[in-house]
């Protein structure tokens, strides 16, 4: 492909000379702790919507801050494009996930670390890295023009990383606010950066912590062991209960609301599926998901039930021999378009729950966030509008692929939002998302700016 055009080129001029500076204020932005889901760092949640405030009112958009039960909503908007002009909105988030392991990490993770043209830091690409490219092509498009082509409002999200429950109890109050024509949602990725695709939904998801409660306190597993029931096998079994052999989820009542994708619908979606990459890349064969479908498939339109993660009794190095007197586990189900996340955690609970064999006491609390799985069509005008800005700035024909993970909020903000949805972004498989050593481009952040940039301005047309 070969069209690329003059927008291009000034906008990269732009990104060029500004660099240095750019990269300075994206370090200090990523210095920011802005761990969500851990209660310890709710000032350092403050500091950072006071630091976007800060930093988008140099920008020429209007900024506020929205106060809500949870962390802070950053809310920006420019308004002057003139009359007949479409209305963009676009979401990102400023909150991290934690870091632990913290020994894995190669660098402090809120030390921004350059190597080999990566930026390393928690937040480097979820979200911070595309929440800045964001801003700084809206503020560039104002230099360049001295106006925005279109009308913009910016949602950036504190809480996306906790289900966004703050944000989404005032989603209806603040929905005048938050009408627009298109909604783009700036927090995904692509399988590469010469295969571009544009995401046309993303699965849903509800969690939920199961605890299996046994004596009142740990026992002398010699003096205990046949006697007292061990809540840590009575855990496995029931975590092992909840899949059969085929990788079936065995749960009631489970798929029943799921409508399948019609062979028209499938057509238009990217199902290959690279075995041989995945296992260089990750380490493990994609052998995951239900045997009737393929890894593509099962990442993508099936639902899941994934245990994220297990504790109970001594698991130190040595010899510790105790029966647990509890033993807890973390539970997310990844859901498709038509399963509603309260039902499903409803099932789900309630399934553990009669799965508890005599002799321990099984208490499972479901999320009061989650949320509903989204598909779009590929037809949109804000979805061909990124197809062509992918294609003038990284030179390859973008496809469609749909999101296997989950923006919460997402089907909630296009209901109160009335707009056409897009999920999009630059993250890469290999970018150690919510993992240690999470990191960015530097070439993809340029990429990033280019493409809102020229974005915005086909939506213009």
């Amino acid at each position: 492909m070969n069209n690329i055009g003059p927008d291009y080129e000034r906008f990269a001029a732009v990104y060029e000379k500004k660099e240095k500076d750019l990269l300075k204020d994206y370090f200090n932005f990523l210095r920011i702790p802005s761990i969500s889901s851990e209660m310890e760092h709710r000032q350092d949640m403050i500091d950072c919507a006071e630091w976007l405030k800060d930093y988008i009112s140099h920008t020429g958009l209007e900024v506020d801050i929205w106060e809500t039960t949870g962390h802070p909503t950053v809310f920006a908007e420019y308004n002057l494009a003139g009359r007949g002009k479409p209305t963009v909105l676009i979401y990102n988030h400023y909150d991290v996930q934690p870091v632990d392991p913290l020994d894995l990490w190669d660098s402090p993770p809120f030390e921004p670390t350059v190597r080999d043209g990566e930026v390393y830091a928690r937040g480097a690409v979820d979200n911070k890295g595309q929440t800045f490219y964001v801003i700084n092509a809206l503020q560039t498009l104002l230099e360049l023009d001295g106006k925005l082509p279109v009308n913009v409002k910016l949602l950036i999200d504190g809480e996306e990383e906790s289900a966004s429950p703050g944000l989404s109890a005032i989603l209806n109050q603040r929905k005048k606010e938050l009408t627009a024509d298109h909604l783009m949602i700036v927090d995904g990725g692509m399988a590469s950066l010469t295969e571009p695709s544009v995401n046309l939904g993303a699965r849903g998801v509800i969690s939920m912590r199961v605890e299996v409660i046994g004596s009142k306190v740990d026992l002398h597993s010699g003096v205990h062991g046949g006697t007292a029931y061990n809540p840590n096998h009575a855990l496995v079994e029931i975590l092992a209960g909840l899949r059969d052999s085929s990788g079936r989820i065995t749960v009631p009542g489970f798929y029943d609301d799921i409508v399948e994708l019609t062979s028209r619908e499938k057509e238009q979606l990217d199902f290959s599926d690279n075995e041989e990459a995945y296992v260089s890349m990750f380490g493990v064969k994609p052998a995951g998901g239900e045997k009737d479908y393929s890894p593509r498939e099962s990442s993508t339109i099936r639902p899941t039930l994934e245990i994220n993660g297990i504790s109970g009794g001594y698991s130190g190095d040595g010899m510790k021999t105790v029966i647990p007197a509890r033993a807890v586990a973390n539970l997310s189900s990844r859901l498709v378009p038509d399963q509603d996340p309260r039902k499903v955690g409803k099932l789900v609970s309630e399934f553990i729950e009669a799965s508890a064999p005599e002799g321990v006491e099984v208490k499972v609390r479901v999320s009061q966030g989650g949320g509903r799985a989204v598909r779009v069509s590929p037809k949109a005008g804000v979805i061909q509008a990124v197809v062509k800005a992918y294609e003038e700035v990284l030179q390859a024909k973008c496809g469609f692929l749909l999101m296997g993970a989950t923006i919460p909020i997402a089907a909630l903000l296009k209901e109160v939002s009335g707009a056409d949805i897009v999920f999009m972004g630059l993250g890469l498989g290999l970018d150690n998302i919510h993992a240690p050593n999470e990191h960015f481009g530097l070439d993809r952040m340029k990429m990033g700016f280019i493409t809102i940039a020229r974005t915005i301005e086909l939506l213009a047309d």
